[in-house]
């Protein structure tokens, strides 16, 4: 048996608030998607305004993001350089669009998040804010979870 740190609700929902409040202090709308590690959606925002299409682009860049645990961009300049089909992934959810990052804690990735609705620089800034907040305010660790994880270690001993 292993344990394995989680994103909670709460933790989502702070990060898709903070790029919330920086989109619409730059006057801009967005879709926001934050996935599990497995890339499956824990929360999710369109703004009001945003096209259609980043509604599903948003949660495609958290999922690749959380399933290659790299940013979705690296992804995209990969497949540019080798040729390598995105569909070989196994799943059209795949995309190379900027704008995906990891969610980290404690250097594992247990997240995802996706902005899309601007340029993928602008996408790629604003979701880079939310997951340096989160990690600034200890968000990416559930309440609990390094006491429990002492405890553990000292049982297994």
């Amino acid at each position: 048996m292993y344990q394995t740190d989680n994103l909670s609700h709460s933790d989502a929902q702070a990060m898709i608030d903070a790029v919330r409040k920086n989109a619409e202090a730059a006057g801009k709308a967005i879709c926001v998607a934050v996935a599990d590690a497995h890339g499956e959606l824990i929360a999710f925002l369109r703004m009001d305004g945003c096209q259609l299409p980043s509604v599903s682009i948003a949660q495609n860049k958290a999922f690749t993001a959380a399933r290659e645990r790299k940013e979705s961009s690296e992804i995209g300049e990969r497949m540019k350089e080798t040729g390598f089909p995105m569909t070989n992934y196994g799943s059209l959810r795949y995309t190379g669009w900027g704008g995906g990052l990891p969610i980290l804690h404690e250097g594992v990735v247990i997240g995802g998040i996706g902005v899309s609705g601007l340029s993928s620089e602008e996408d790629v800034e604003l979701a880079r804010a939310a997951v340096n907040l989160a990690g600034k305010q200890g968000r990416a660790t559930p309440p609990g979870a390094e006491e429990l994880r002492q405890e553990r270690k000292g049982a297994a001993r």
